[in-house]
């Protein structure tokens, strides 16, 4: 990579915070922020207002439930966690990515022909 941050893909968001969730258990969306962008590397750059409106968007498809609990320096934050349905969600998401990332990939290794 050339070492700068890149903005989340379209549609990939949701994705990555439900695997975030599957994987890791409940976390407050500064956590689920962190992590990715730990995952990342810090290529990705994600700012809180994104994933606030990720984890919105996931509770009221069911796809994740929500609770008030204390953070990790005591202060009140609402932690997230995947669902049933959101998990669901996710197997269904994981094997559209694969797939699509796969024909990506058959693409980008083109030769030029003739």
């Amino acid at each position: 990579m050339s070492g700068k941050k890149s903005d989340v893909l379209q549609g990939t968001l949701d994705l990555m915070v439900l695997k975030t969730l599957h994987a890791m258990g409940p976390l407050h969306g500064f956590g689920v922020a962190r992590r990715i962008e730990q995952l990342s590397e810090d290529v990705l750059r994600l700012n809180e207002g994104t994933v606030y409106t990720a984890l919105l968007r996931l509770q009221q498809q069911g796809w994740i439930d929500s609770r008030w609990g204390a953070s990790e320096n005591n202060r009140k934050a609402r932690f997230y966690s995947i669902t049933k349905k959101g998990k669901k969600q996710l197997d269904e998401e994981t094997e559209n990515w694969e797939r699509i990332s796969g024909v990506i990939g058959r693409v980008l290794r083109l030769e030029r022909q003739g």
